[in-house]
């Protein structure tokens, strides 16, 4: 809807006319529109698969078909699964000392009967048959790292216990020998077995698989119970760190009664499928948004396609899901062995790309006018998590040699379009959570008109009814007003002045009928 001056001719053209207060001396017609939701003013736009390598586009299009969901759940899952597969083992460098990891936090929010569960399993299946494969390659490396280290344990016991019913001149040296021995069978670890993926793990189980699998591991789950056990309902305490720390790559250390767990580069990736209320909660828990964990999420809202669905769909095309599976697994086993990050580089052009982006986005973080500004937390990083997005597409693009090859212009564009389409749906998501104070005062507001049921009102008697903790000036007001002016809710009007000395009145606010009248 496009909002007009209420003197404008052209908004009242052709339709009937009642008496209604003065504009300027002028008579306007007492005519509305119906107004416009609050929650309705946000666009969310359709994922967009087609910047996609093609293999991974086909097969995202594919399960959206057979399974007649939105094509944003395969989507956003894909690129959680991407971020599995080389996440913790490479990163992308943008920059100067800038560097990303690629791992990904993505939460998709439908309702139940959506068949999320269905959509993860064709999805992560991969996954966890290239998990099978490692196990099974590493077991044969673990039965001999157990024996090699039982033996020399029993070594060290065996020589420890000569020397302790050693006596005279050689009882140094056995003593010096067992020494030596327990330090070298102190040394010798078992390779932990290989694990890629975690359900809804506890912070503790969370930290102790990452150390053990060198800093990486992924969350994947199509139930939003990694909320629960994060804020710790089950536990008393909220437990977080590494769920900050693991997006991040900053140095985790842990010190318990029972054992200290160090992971220098950790690199967690989470993808999620949840109910759109998980998202109404979480925004309510504290500290979630304070210390930045709801910051991390690409976020996906669509629209369910249940209702609309068609019974005979066309399912995966075998080679199509073929394709998929082996590229897949192709990419983790590739990455499996890796110690030091693989490193992405960006191509001139790619950079140039992400720094236009960069100063697009810039002026949106202002806290006062900016688009952003209510999600700066988010919006912050949103650059770096698009050049992850880049690097995710650059690598599945060449799958098993991405590092040798920069990212272009392309891929950082089709990045940069995935940006733009999470920070469409995370502006809808944070208005289910509340982030926006601006639309909370504007809901607060329409509360008041409907409760007194005012035709027309002053800004200074509507203030009068408002919280002060929630609006503790006029000047708060002020966006909120112009919010629900143009849904259409309100209009403001000049009275005529009643004498010719002395200030002209202030402007007063005409209300929609239907909330005069208690309507909604």
């Amino acid at each position: 809807m496009t909002t007009q001056p209420v003197d404008s001719p052209d908004l009242w053209a052709g339709l009937p006319t009642l008496e209604a207060p003065p504009v300027g001396g002028e008579t306007v017609p007492d005519v509305w529109e119906d107004p416009i939701p609050l929650t309705g003013r946000r666009e969310r736009p359709p994922f967009p698969v087609r910047v996609l390598p093609a293999w991974l586009h086909d097969f995202v299009a594919a399960v959206a078909e057979e399974t007649q969901t939105p094509v944003d759940l395969a989507g956003s899952i894909a690129l959680a699964v991407l971020a599995t597969a080389a996440g913790g083992r490479s990163v992308v460098h943008v920059r100067g000392n800038w560097r990303e990891p690629t791992n990904l936090y993505t939460v998709v929010a439908l309702p139940p009967a959506n068949r999320k569960s269905a959509v993860f399993a064709l999805l992560t299946d991969p996954l966890y048959e290239a998990e099978k494969q490692l196990k099974a390659a590493m077991k044969p490396v673990i039965v001999e790292a157990e024996l090699t280290a039982r033996l020399a344990k029993e070594a060290a016991d065996k020589a420890a216990a000569k020397a302790a019913s050693a006596d005279g001149s050689k009882r140094d040296e056995m003593v010096a020998t067992a020494v030596g021995l327990a330090q070298t069978a102190d040394t010798l670890t078992v390779p932990a077995e290989p694990v890629l993926l975690a359900d809804d793990s506890t912070p503790e189980t969370v930290t102790s698989l990452m150390a053990e699998q060198g800093g990486r591991l992924s969350v994947m789950s199509a139930e939003g119970g990694i909320f629960d056990i994060i804020a710790g309902r089950y536990s008393g305490a909220p437990n977080m760190d590494v769920f900050l720390k693991g997006h991040a790559g900053d140095r985790l250390r842990v010190n318990r009664q029972t054992r200290r767990e160090y992971i220098d580069t950790p690199a967690l990736t989470i993808g999620l499928a949840v109910q759109p209320d998980v998202l109404r909660d979480i925004g309510k828990v504290k500290g979630f948004d304070g210390r930045g964990l709801l910051a991390r999420f690409l976020y996906s809202l669509p629209a369910s396609t249940v209702g609309e669905r068609k019974v005979i769909t066309d399912p995966v095309p075998e080679q199509t899901a073929a394709t998929y599976t082996a590229n897949v697994l192709s990419l983790t086993l590739a990455f499996a062995e890796w110690t030091d990050p693989a490193v992405i580089q960006l191509s001139p052009e790619a950079d140039a790309a992400l720094i236009a982006y960069q100063e697009h986005v810039e002026p949106q973080l202002k806290a006062r006018g900016g688009k952003l500004g209510h999600i700066s937390n988010w919006a912050g990083k949103l650059a770096g998590a698009t050049a992850r997005m880049a690097a995710l597409l650059h690598l599945a693009e060449h799958l098993g040699n991405g590092y040798a090859h920069p990212v272009s212009e392309a891929t950082m564009r089709a990045a940069i379009e995935l940006g733009e389409y999470y920070t469409a749906h995370a502006l809808a998501v944070f208005d289910v959570m509340g982030a926006d104070p601006v639309l909370s005062r504007a809901r607060s507001v329409l509360e008041a008109l409907r409760d007194n049921g005012w035709d027309d009102v002053s800004r200074r008697d509507l203030f009068t009814v408002l919280s002060r903790a929630e609006v503790p000036t006029i000047a708060d007001l002020e966006p909120a007003l112009a919010l629900l002016e143009d849904h259409g809710y309100l209009r403001t009007y000049q009275p005529d002045r009643t004498g010719k000395r002395g200030r002209p009145p202030a402007p007063r606010l005409q209300v929609h009928p239907t909330l005069r009248h208690g309507g909604r």
